[in-house]
Parts: structure tokens; C-alpha cells; sequence
């Protein structure tokens, strides 16, 4: 069965793809941070460099977008020759410093570097993708059957608009005349929305978003191939049966809406999945296993043997191995969207004949992918060269951070993945307890993030689950690690959630003056702020401070003479 399983909570949205219970494919989209492939923009051209071939773009992004030559043909067919070539124009011939462009994002913004544009725009449909700016037809390499791309082929044509073109999908496998008729209606709508937004708006300007990621996966994942389509929110489910009776209505029926008072992930077994594609080791069903390794220019890929010893000789454990490592590689690559050149360092043969065998289920492997990619063959050494469309961040980079615990040489959870997984496990506390209020104890960072400014999102948790929540922070646990330290009525909790007690008099190191009354100070005691007035002067000196008044995240306090 494949099954695509969405979570939708309060600070972002993840879609897993099972394929017969294998997790394959994962995406996050957080609320606060939009995706920008597939947006088009209104922008500005700052910077042309001939020497490098490519223009900066100014999108209105923290950093100027890169433009390529070859992106920027498009729209500009005078610049070609007479045999369709134009490589020897030079960008100063296509753009001009200052003039304004349309471009749009296709690849994100990346280890320090800004977004790569193109002025090729495609607008992207159920069965279809539209080119405004090209004039050819495309049928998708995933549709093998040579006939049935004839037969698409032959409708592309036939409603192609005027100098525009037209990319088949692969779900339009099988369609009639106006289902893709009813698509293009759609896309061409869209793009005169674009182009009257183009000449309305000023640069830099963003003309228009892709769809969010639940709204994408219904058109670009969900076909007739998907089992089941199952979802935790009402509102996005009911947005998706919408969507779905525009452009897909017999589908309707295997979309699930999920209702039960448990995290839609852990009932069907993807937490453990995804934290364990953050792993650099991966187990082999065998016994064998493979490390995966990032570096700046590449991806390596180690094959061994690991406990599986096989059953007739030598030459047959390694093949064993090797033929399942290439399936579970080509897995690993969509699971963590793993782009760029990959190198695997199988392990020798010393037959071509097996050589050819694991290349031909890596390459088989690989057709599942819908993230183009290319094996360019294995050298004497058992080397496989292979490259993968890199558009947007790695699993690990959106789940992880450098670790300040060492010097950024490991990775540990992001403070976003731990106060998701803070919300989770209150979630399992409270459906298996009638407690009034509940404590839990995280990594300083960690509990700064989940309370947030001025307590806001803590009050979010206490409406969401309409209990009294206290996070207190605690340097010496690892930013992983969170402890639910006591349960029970709300006395009793707060009792040892509060580390001050009104009337209490200690000795305080104020750390900093207040950031809107410079008259107060800020102290702290494992993040736990706490407000002295008339102390903003003592900053980076200790005081004897008598607390005032005690709340759930702060304290106030005045010095003692």
C-alpha cells in the first residue's frame, strides 16, 4: 500500500510518503518560513558580471538572486543564430544594470548563497505544466509506454497555445482531451494574473507564491497510484476534497481525515522513520550496512558488509550486499533530498557481469524518484558517480543545526524540531492523564523557544490542550533531551516549576539593563528571567535582590540595601 500521511500542527506542516510501509519521501514546510521555488518575481538587475556569466537580481530577499546566461535566454529568441545556438552571447547583451525582469525561483536559498532564478517560467497543473516564455512539447520520461506518449504527444499539440509550450506530467497517464483541456484553462488564467501583475507592481516584487505544501502534494504526488491520503486537520481536509473536485474527483473517496487523539506520525510509525534518516549509519536487512558522509563539494556513500557473512561464498555475500545497498541508496537520496554529486564506494567485485547487475537496480531504483538524477557508471575501483538535481535544503538541514557543544563538528535537533516534540509528548501526557497541569524541563534554548515572546506560544499550548503548562529551562540537560518532571493540580505543579518564591532573597548576577527601561536590570537563573528594578547600572555585577512578585516565566524583584 503507498499512503501519504500529513501532519498539520500549529507551527508547520510534514508529508511523508509510505511506499508499501517504507518511508520515502518527507517534506517540511514551517508557517513562519515560506518556500520560494516556483515564486515568481518582480525584479531589479543589480549587478552584471560578463566575467562570470550570471546577473544579481534583486528579489526583495536577504540575498540577491542569481541569474545564469543560459537561464536568461528565454523570452529573447533574437539573440539566437540561425541554428538555434546562442553560446556566444554574453550576458551584458541580454540584461542592463537596473533594468527590471520576471523571474522565477528554482533553486532555494542555500549555505550563504542566494536563490538561482531563471526567466524560463513554468506554471505547474495537475496534468500539465505551461511554458509562457517557450515553444515546444514535452512529454514526462516517467510515462515509458512509447505509444501512450504518442497519444499525449498528439493532444499536447493540439491545444498548445501559440508560442507557448507545454511538459506532460506523468499523472496525465491515461487522460482524455478535456481533462486537459479543463487544466490549461486554469494555467492560462494564472498566467494573465502574473503578467497583469508584472506590469502593475514595482520591482522588487514577489508576483506569485506556489501553492503551500499540502495544497502541492494533492497536485503533484496524490495520483492514482496512492492508496490512501490521510490528514490530522479538518480545515486543510476539507480544502483538499475542494481542490480535489477540480482536478481529480475520483479521488476523493481514499482521502482520510484522521480524528484520534494521538500524533498522526507516531500512530503510523514515521517519527522513528525520520529521525532515522538524520542517522549517517543505515542498517541493511542483511546485516550490512551503509554510512553516509556530507562534505562541501560532494556526498560520499560507504558499502560493507557489516554482520552479514552469507550463505555460499565470498563473491556472493559482496553481490548480496551491493544489491541491496543500491536499492536502499536510491531510497536514502529521496528520503533526504540529497542533491549535487554523490560518490559510492561499493564494494569491489571481480565480475562485470556483477558489475552491470548493481548498476542496473541502482538505475532501476532511481526511476521511483521524481527528482532527476543520473548514474554515469562504476569505475575498477567500484566507484559510482552519480548526480542529483539539487532544488532545495536536506532533511538534516531543516530537522538540525550545527552543535555548539562540538564546535559544529556534529548536528543535534533544531530548537523548532525539540518544541515539536515537547508539543507531542504534552499531547501523550494529558491523553493518558486527567492532570490539571504538568512540568517539563528542556534546555535553556529550548525553553526560550517554546514559551516565546512574552509567553505567547506557551498560552497557545495551555488553549490548545486547555491545561496549565510550566517549561522550565535547565542548562544541564542536552539540547535533545527533555524530562517531564511532575504532574498533578496546579498548586502542586507550580510549587516545582518556579525556581524563586515571592518574599525570597538571594544573590542575583544581573546580566544585562532592561531592553525598554534602561532604570531595570535582567537576571536570570537557568533562562528564568527576572526583572530587579533600579539595577539597569549593576550590569555584569551581582546584587542581593528580594523577589517581589513570581509568574510562570518571569519574576520581578527589588535590591536589597
Amino acid at each position: 500500500m503507498n499512503e501519504i500521511i500529513v501532519d498539520v500542527s500549529f507551527d508547520q506542516t510534514r508529508v511523508a510518503l509510505l511506499e508499501h510501509d517504507e518511508l520515502n519521501e518527507v517534506y517540511i514546510e514551517r508557517h513562519g518560513n515560506k518556500r520560494n521555488v516556483g515564486s515568481i518575481y518582480k525584479g531589479r538587475v543589480e549587478n552584471v558580471l560578463p566575467g562570470m556569466q550570471a546577473a544579481f537580481i534583486n528579489i526583495g530577499l536577504e540575498k540577491n538572486a542569481f541569474l545564469y546566461v543560459k537561464d536568461a535566454f528565454v523570452g529573447y529568441e533574437e539573440l539566437y543564430d540561425a541554428a538555434g545556438n546562442a553560446e556566444n552571447v554574453s550576458i551584458k547583451d541580454v540584461l542592463k544594470r537596473g533594468q527590471e525582469v520576471m523571474v522565477q525561483v528554482v533553486k532555494e536559498p542555500i549555505d550563504g548563497k542566494g536563490a538561482r532564478v531563471t526567466t524560463n517560467i513554468t506554471l505547474p497543473g495537475r496534468y500539465m505544466v505551461l511554458l509562457p516564455n517557450a515553444n515546444y512539447v514535452g512529454i514526462s520520461r516517467r510515462i515509458e509506454s512509447e505509444e501512450e506518449r504518442n497519444r499525449l504527444r498528439a493532444i499536447a499539440l493540439e491545444l498548445k497555445p501559440d508560442s507557448m509550450g507545454l511538459i506532460i506530467r506523468t499523472a496525465s497517464e491515461g487522460k482524455n482531451l478535456q481533462d486537459f483541456r479543463q487544466d490549461l484553462r486554469l494555467l492560462e488564467k494564472l498566467w494573465q494574473a502574473v503578467k497583469r501583475k508584472n506590469r502593475t507592481y514595482n520591482a522588487p516584487r514577489i508576483i506569485h507564491r506556489d501553492l503551500n505544501l499540502v495544497m502541492r502534494t494533492v497536485r503533484d504526488m496524490f495520483t492514482r497510484n496512492i492508496d490512501r491520503f490521510i490528514i490530522n486537520s479538518r480545515s486543510e481536509y476539507e480544502k483538499v476534497l475542494e481542490l480535489l473536485d477540480l482536478i481529480s474527483p475520483q479521488l476523493k473517496e481514499r482521502v482520510v481525515l484522521f480524528d484520534k487523539d494521538q500524533n498522526i506520525f507516531d500512530f503510523y510509525g514515521v517519527e522513528p522513520k525520520i529521525i532515522s534518516a538524520l542517522s549517517r549509519k543505515v542498517w541493511l536487512k542483511s546485516g550490512g550496512y551503509i554510512v553516509i558522509d556530507k562534505t562541501e563539494a560532494l556526498t560520499s556513500i560507504d558499502v560493507n558488509t557489516g554482520r552479514f557473512v552469507g550463505s555460499l561464498d565470498l563473491k556472493d555475500t559482496v553481490l548480496k550486499t551491493n544489491l541491496e545497498a543500491a536499492g536502499e541508496i536510491a531510497r536514502q537520496l529521496r528520503l533526504r533530498d540529497i542533491g549535487g554529486i554523490i560518490i559510492v564506494d561499493f564494494i569491489d567485485m571481480d565480475s562485470s557481469k556483477d558489475d552491470r547487475m548493481v548498476l542496473e537496480e541502482l538505475k532501476n531504483s532511481l526511476k521511483r524518484d521524481r527528482t532527476r538524477s543520473n548514474v554515469l557508471g562504476m569505475t575498477q575501483l567500484g566507484l559510482v558517480e552519480i548526480t542529483r538535481k539539487k532544488v532545495g535544503r536536506r532533511i538534516d538541514s531543516v530537522l538540525q543545526k550545527q552543535c555548539p557543544f562540538c564546535e559544529g563538528t556534529g548536528r543535534v535537533l533544531s530548537e523548532e524540531t525539540m518544541a515539536n516534540r515537547i508539543e507531542r509528548e504534552l499531547k501523550r501526557v494529558f491523553s493518558n492523564t486527567d492532570a490539571e497541569a504538568a512540568l517539563i524541563e528542556a534546555h535553556p534554548s529550548v525553553a526560550a523557544l517554546v514559551i516565546g515572546s512574552g509567553g505567547e506560544h506557551l498560552a497557545h499550548l495551555e488553549k490548545q490542550f486547555g491545561r496549565h503548562i510550566y517549561i522550565k529551562g535547565s542548562s544541564h540537560l542536552h539540547p535533545e533531551d527533555i524530562e517531564v518532571k511532575v504532574t498533578g493540580n496546579k498548586e502542586y505543579v507550580e510549587s516545582y516549576a518556579l525556581p524563586v518564591r515571592q518574599g525570597q532573597v538571594l544573590d542575583l548576577l544581573i546580566s544585562e539593563p532592561h531592553t525598554v527601561n534602561n532604570n531595570d536590570g535582567i537576571g536570570r537563573i537557568e533562562g528564568y528571567v527576572i526583572n530587579v528594578e533600579r539595577a539597569g547600572k549593576m550590569a555584569g555585577k551581582k546584587a542581593r535582590v528580594r523577589i517581589t512578585r513570581a509568574y510562570k516565566t518571569y519574576a520581578r524583584g527589588e535590591l536589597v540595601n
